[in-house]
């Protein structure tokens, strides 16, 4: 993948950032890869959970110095980022694809299955249903919003409160974690995160289309697990129909969070975006 100039080799000699014009707390620099030790450090993560405020007051500052803010979860059963076995080594460049080619790519490879004639759900009964109103064909992408609800980063700041301090449990021990990059969209091809292995072995294809959703949704990427990603979304759909076109996109994007974690239909799952904030995914 094509790489900026990274700062975080400057916290090895300097933790605290004060070079960089950050004043972090204690933390801990990552550098470990399915394969070993990378040749620089990936991201930067903080020694203690993340609380309400940390995102504006930490994350503002490292943006204006090349890094880009984003929680990770250190409490789950694959530990934190050092275990995740990230590939930066096997992963592209996000500008390389078109968002578009890989999703329609995606749907057409998932809607086959789920619209085989012998394809059933766990009760015994037809499938066809769980796309409509769409069928085999891609769709094409969903519409830009006409306009933002809210600046996309004070969205995020939002989002990550809420997932530190708010009612929201996607995550056991988020923490604050800064990584080089050139746009939110990028941050999991720029660790080389392997949370979507088994759906995508390159996750730039998938960063291709976070980047469509930052200029036509205004979303943030603003929190990974070793499998889960959360975005913010600062437009997100206000009718049903153009909910149902973002629903088609996630489905390609992510099957399992339309039919293993969500409501098991498509124009079921749509219900649920429209005015949503948050988008989140899981790959199993």
């Amino acid at each position: 993948m094509a790489t900026l100039p990274n700062p975080l080799p400057t916290l090895a000699a300097d933790p605290s950032g004060r070079s960089l014009g950050l004043r972090l707390p204690l933390g801990t620099l990552t550098d470990a890869t399915d394969e070993g030790p990378w040749h620089e450090p990936l991201l930067w993560y903080a020694g203690q959970p993340a609380s309400t405020g940390n995102w504006s007051a930490l994350g503002t500052p490292a943006a204006r110095a090349g890094l880009l803010p984003v929680l990770v979860d250190v409490g789950g059963s694959q530990g934190g980022p050092e275990d995740w076995e990230l590939m930066p080594g096997e992963t592209s460049y996000p500008g390389d694809h078109d968002a578009e080619e890989v999703l329609a790519e995606y749907w057409e490879e998932n809607a086959e299955d789920e619209l085989a004639p012998d394809a059933e759900d766990a009760g015994g009964h037809d499938r066809a249903p769980v796309l409509a109103p769409f069928g085999p064909a891609w769709p094409g992408l969903a519409p830009a919003a006409a306009r933002l609800t809210a600046d996309p980063d004070t969205r995020a700041a939002q989002v990550a409160d809420s997932l530190t301090g708010g009612p929201r449990s996607w995550f056991k021990e988020p923490r604050l974690a800064l990584v080089p990059a050139r746009r939110s969209a990028d941050i999991p091809a720029a660790i080389g995160w392997s949370g979507p292995l088994n759906y995508e072995d390159d996750v730039a294809r998938l960063c291709a289309v976070l980047r469509s959703w930052e200029d036509r949704f205004g979303i943030r990427v603003v929190a990974l697990g070793f499998d889960t990603l959360v975005v913010s979304v600062a437009a997100p759909p206000t009718t049903p129909e153009q909910a149902e076109a973002v629903a088609a996109e996630h489905f390609a994007f992510c099957p399992d969070t339309v039919l293993q974690d969500g409501p098991d239909t498509l124009r079921a799952y749509a219900e649920d975006l429209v005015g949503e904030d948050t988008w989140s995914f899981w790959w199993d």
